[in-house]
């Protein structure tokens, strides 16, 4: 029952405290309103009995006097007609069995009754008549208009009274539930609409343009401390990574040039087997720094969003690794637009490809398109796939598995595939590895598009 109410409960913080504001106001009105009515039922509030029932004598006599004053029995049918239409239980009935009503002690039950009737005789001179009938209703008031008529009022016995407090309680409430429901939503949306902006801000960092801008600090206090510690938090990491940057990039142009240097004097060396052994390392070093510059400005970087012709994208990737003796295919549409970065979407790819092409001897490239606009690009290889034990792992920075099996002497850094983990992840994307049957990998990586300035110009990035 309990995780049955659970279910029921709004899941945001907004709809829960609107709820709550609701539900309080709705027991409050309902136990006040509970409480004057068993006050009623008591008799302890006679002013208002009285009052009711002075003004429901002086509505009976009203009626009466004009049903004695009806000149024909058509007259005395419309205004029972209106009278019905205006929901007053009235009937005309005959005067032969009735009988004048006796005073009478008035009990709890029949207060307001007696009330009317002593009004009636009272104030209005109308001496109220009785059925001799056992079986007659006791919550009826009987008015003789003349010698061969009377009116029968139904009143129940406090039912009136009760009625219209109930409906004017019920009214009283529907006013007040409706005015704190706007109220609320309003004043909630403008404390909770900060969050919002919170929560946006930190799932978009690093991802899309534009994040450079702060927060607008607005809202409750709290919020405004949690903005404001949001956008100095904003601007420490900013400035971690561009320190971080400005530094692996000073050191890796500083490297360049003693690397320069030793390749010239390696050449000079005359030992054929010695020169082609350090030639091979310096390539390694340069490739393994190239690789390691990239990574760490594409974390800073942001390409922006174009039109991208994907098809003639992946086919010049495939043509690429053709053109120096490995065997890659595309298949896939010929022609399939996608609104994203192309250049990053390029490289994420071709890290891929080039992983494959390190551990397997043909890779081919699937392009599908999804649902809401999202792409699929999947790469398998042939090769000898990735140990189950790695597969967590092999998207950690730095990360190397069995560097043996790289064929040509090709062993990587450990950031192909953190790079293009990376760039799907910028796109909303994900990537997935699984080994094939009976041998090799596949990776599978889905983008989805971009959203592009409404100044923007569409070009086709190939």
């Amino acid at each position: 029952m309990i995780s049955f109410l659970r279910g029921l409960a709004p899941r945001t913080i907004a709809g829960q405290i609107t709820g709550l504001l609701v539900i309080s106001i709705l027991l409050g009105v309902g136990l006040a309103s509970a409480v004057l009515l068993h006050l009623l039922n008591q008799g302890q509030n006679e002013v208002s009995r009285e009052i009711f029932a002075a003004g429901r004598a002086a509505h009976i006599a009203t009626i009466a006097r004009e049903a004695q004053a009806a000149h024909s029995p058509e007259q005395l049918s419309d205004l029972l007609a209106r009278l019905r239409l205006d929901r007053m239980a009235v009937s005309l009935i005959p005067v032969d069995g009735l009988r004048l009503k006796e005073r009478a002690e008035a009990t709890p039950e029949r207060r307001l009754i007696s009330a009317v009737e002593n009004d009636l005789r009272e104030d209005w001179k109308l001496e109220p008549l009785a059925s001799f009938s056992q079986s007659a209703k006791r919550e009826e008031i009987i008015v003789a208009i003349n010698d061969r008529d009377a009116l029968k009022f139904d009143i129940s016995p406090h039912g009136a009274l009760h009625n219209l407090l109930f409906v004017e309680a019920i009214g009283a409430l529907s006013i007040i539930t409706l005015s704190i429901l706007l109220l609320s939503a309003y004043a909630v949306r403008w404390i909770i609409s900060p969050l919002s902006s919170i929560a946006s801000a930190a799932h978009s960092f690093g991802r899309n343009e534009g994040d450079e801008e702060d927060l607008r600090v607005g809202g409750p206090r709290e919020m405004r401390e949690a903005v404001q510690a949001l956008n100095d938090m904003r601007k420490r990491v900013r400035t971690l990574v561009r320190e971080r940057t400005l530094m692996l990039t000073a050191i890796g142009h500083d490297l360049r040039t003693p690397l320069t240097r030793l390749r010239l004097r390696t050449e000079r060396v005359t030992e054929e087997s010695v020169r082609a052994a350090m030639l091979q390392d310096i390539v390694t070093i340069s490739d393994m720094l190239g690789e390691t510059l990239a990574y760490v400005r594409g974390a800073s970087q942001q390409e922006p969003v174009s039109l991208v012709d994907l098809p003639s994208l992946l086919e010049t990737i495939a043509a690429q690794f053709l053109d120096v003796g490995y065997e890659v295919s595309y298949r896939g549409p010929d022609r399939f637009t996608f609104v994203g970065r192309a250049q990053s979407i390029g490289r994420a790819v071709t890290n891929i490809v080039e992983n494959a092409t390190k551990f397997g001897v043909h890779a081919e490239i699937t392009l599908r398109g999804l649902e809401e606009g999202v792409i699929e690009v999947e790469v398998n290889d042939d090769g000898p796939g990735v140990p189950t034990s790695f597969l967590n792992r092999v998207f950690e920075p730095f990360f190397k598995g069995d560097s043996a099996r790289a064929q040509g002497g090709r062993v990587g850094f450990g950031l192909g595939l953190s790079i293009a983990r990376d760039i799907v992840e910028r796109h909303g994307g994900a990537i997935a590895l699984r080994n094939r049957e009976p041998h090799g990998l596949s990776v599978r990586m889905t983008f989805g598009p971009q959203p592009m300035a409404a100044d923007a110009t569409l070009t086709f990035a190939a």
